[in-house]
Formats: structure tokens, sequence, C-alpha cells
């Protein structure tokens, strides 16, 4: 549990930081910064909202008493084409002239673009350049927002499930994360009368889960106490059937799913820039404290549909979900009663 929780948390520290490259958006100057900081990481946290919310169940049909099964899956969100550039007319920069109209957000491709800069440190006037951060598109599985997850499943009385997504703080120096995911389904079949004969059963599910990550920056920028914070709440709220046959099951569900994360960069960074007087007053440095603090949410209806193929008690399911971040997710399952 703790390896795959670690691959979530490494491709997490990847998406909130593509190597050395984000700490440079910090000379753009606060306001900026942030514009461009947001804008960047936009598509890793609604791919992550969406899929957080995505793998909880794989058949409507709940657990004996105390029954229980055991999922390892992956959830991978698709980011729209559209949300894997950054347009930079659309973002209202001040100290900013770009070389490019255009430049990859984490979810893109290829190089980032030069960015030029001109503000005023201490009523001086001021200019440095930097890149923007590339794209690590072709580095994420399938080309998109990943989200492991491993979760428990437990019958309860009067035909409910009780599921569990749950890791202890995990990680090293560098990383470090936790992450807690609740939901319940209550099969409803019976309400239907004469259905509840058949092999269709429908259920209803409601899921929430939180996730904390801190992330150390790696010091490209001079300073103290530097270090990335990510904080993820997403829930979803479906309906779902499914017909359950000896060997496969084909399940579906429609519903909603929404979410909300920040992101903060927090701690002292030294940012150099030319005045274009001579030596020795050539540079001027500036500290700037706590840079970043940004809101992202995400929401929409989803509906899903999916197929699981059953070997006894081991299961392999995957399913396809429609929303604005198309989700695959696919898995194994240890299902007994």
């Amino acid at each position: 549990m703790k390896k795959l929780t670690l691959f979530m948390l490494l491709c997490l520290a990847t998406q909130i930081s593509k190597s050395q490259e984000l700490e440079n958006i910090l000379l753009a100057a606060t306001a900026d910064a942030n514009k461009l900081t947001e804008a960047y990481m936009k598509p890793a946290m609604s791919g992550l909202i969406y899929g957080m919310n995505s793998g909880w169940y794989h058949t409507a049909k709940v657990h004996k008493k105390l029954g229980f099964d055991i999922s390892i899956g992956l959830n991978a969100s698709t980011v729209p084409n559209e949300d894997e550039l950054i347009t930079f007319a659309n973002l209202g920069l001040t100290n900013i002239v770009s070389t490019s109209t255009t430049s990859p957000t984490v979810a893109g491709s290829g190089d980032g673009a030069i960015m030029n800069v001109g503000t005023t440190v201490n009523g001086q006037p001021v200019t440095t350049s930097f890149e923007m951060p590339s794209g690590i598109k072709d580095d994420l599985p399938l080309n998109a927002v990943p989200t492991p997850a491993i979760q428990l499943s437990v019958g309860l009385p009067f035909k409910f499930d009780a599921m569990l997504r749950v890791v202890p703080e995990v990680g090293d120096d560098d990383v470090k994360g936790k992450l807690l995911g609740l939901g319940l389904k209550k099969e409803i079949t019976s309400i239907f009368g004469p259905l509840d004969k058949l092999p269709l059963h429908v259920s209803l599910l409601a899921a929430y889960t939180k996730m904390d990550v801190n992330y150390n920056m790696d010091g490209t920028l001079p300073g103290q106490n530097q270090v990335a914070e990510f904080d993820l709440s997403s829930f979803t709220a479906q309906a779902i059937a499914s017909l359950n046959f000896p060997i496969i099951n084909v399940y579906g569900g429609l519903g909603y799913s929404g979410g909300n994360s920040t992101l903060k960069m927090l701690g002292s960074y030294d940012l150099e820039y030319d005045t274009g007087l001579p030596a020795p007053n050539d540079t001027i440095t500036t500290t700037i404290t706590d840079p970043i603090n940004l809101d992202f949410d995400a929401s929409g209806f989803r509906a899903t549909i999916g197929a699981r193929l059953s070997l006894g008690f081991f299961k392999i399911f995957g399913d396809y979900t429609l929303q604005e971040y198309n989700t695959i997710s696919a898995g194994i399952a240890f299902s007994f009663r």
C-alpha cells in the first residue's frame, strides 16, 4: 500500500513542481506569478479531483454482512486539448512580455516559453527573464493525470456497503502525504418489486476524499523554509446499476462529481533582477515570502460504463467515465461473500 501511495505522491509532486522550473515563475512578481502558476497547474488540480472521484465501485450489488473486498486500481483523467496550453493574452499580465503567445500547461507537451519581465524593486526599474515550466504529458501514464486508489469495502446490515481509502502519512524528507476517503453504498433494488428477481442490482453511492501533500522545494532560488502545500477535497454522488452474471458483470452510473484544492508555496525566496546600471550596482535582490496561494475547483455531471470479469474471488474491472475530464479506471479486486 505504501509503495502505491508513494507512487501517487511522486506523480503529484512532479505535477506541483516540474523539475526546478516552477519556482522561476516567481520572478514575474507576485500578481503575475500567481496568474501564471494557476494557469499552468489548473489541469493537474482538476484532473486529480475527477480522478479521486472515480473507481469507487465495480458493481451495484452490496456484500453480505461482513463480506468484503480489497481493490487496487488506477484512474487516469484525460485533459481536454484546450487545457493543454496557456494563452497569455487571456491572463491580464502586467509585468511580462513573452516571446510566444502560448506555453504548455503541466498537462501539455513541449518546452515552456521564454518570459521577459519588466518591473520595479524599491522604486528601481529592473528586468529579467525566465523559462516557463515545460509540459509533462509524455511522462504521465496514458498521457493523463493519474490517481492510484487502494480501497476496502465491507458489507453492513440493511444492504449497505462501507468503503474506505486510507493512508497514514508516508513519504520522506522531500514529499509527504496522507489520504482519507470514505464512501457509502446503499442497494435499493428491492423497491423496484419484480426486478429483484433479475440479475439487475441498483444502488445509491456517495463518497468523499481528502488528501494532503507537503513537498519540499529543491532550492533553485535562494531562500528559507521553501515548501509547497497541496490540499484536495473531492466528493461524488451517483446512482449505479449492474447486471451480475456468473463470470461477466456489466455496470454503470449517473451522478455528479466536484471538489476543490489549494496550492501554496510557502517560505522566503530571494529574487535577483538586472538594473541596467554599471557594476557593482548592475543587480538588485529582493525577498518575497509565501508568494503563491491559489484555489482550484472542478465539478460537473458524470456518466460511467464498465465491465468486470469474475474468476472466483478474483476480479478484474475497467470502466470509462464521461465528464469534463474523461476518466479511465481499471484494476483488480479480491472479493469475499
